[in-house]
């Protein structure tokens, strides 16, 4: 199960495998349904994807252990596909990313009520913090 929280108090619960309920929002706002579909057709694509590496790193260790030539041979194209498979995934969270905020942004067009301050771009005055 994912959740989401957004600047404006929303909570958003997703379950991989589904009911008819396969979301729910606490909080305030409306969640239109093509954007959770969205966001389930996403999660279940990186789901799928997080399970293949997890068998691709299997092998590739079991190759390295082997340390036979042919094997540690072939470890070179499974690491190359582990790290496509990670700039899939990558990929995925950022059109997630994207998609989530554009929903956000739509869904509170005219509502001044965030507790967030508004700068003058319009953006809110949230701040993530960075360690030096």
């Amino acid at each position: 199960m994912y959740f989401i929280k957004t600047s404006k108090g929303l909570v958003l619960n997703f379950k991989m495998e589904g009911d008819s309920d396969t979301y729910s929002g606490l909080g305030t706002g409306e969640i239109d349904s093509k954007v959770v579909q969205t966001f389930q057709k996403s999660f279940v694509q990186v789901q799928n994807i997080l399970d293949q590496n997890r068998l691709l790193i299997n092998e590739i260790n079991q190759n390295h252990e082997s340390k036979i030539p042919h094997n540690l041979t072939r470890n070179v194209g499974l690491i190359r596909e582990l790290n496509n498979n990670i700039r899939r995934v990558v990929d995925l969270y950022g059109d997630l990313s994207s998609s989530f905020t554009k929903s956000m942004d739509a869904s509170s067009e005219g509502d001044s009520s965030s507790g967030a301050a508004m700068k003058s771009d319009g953006k809110t005055g949230h701040k993530r913090n960075r360690p030096a």
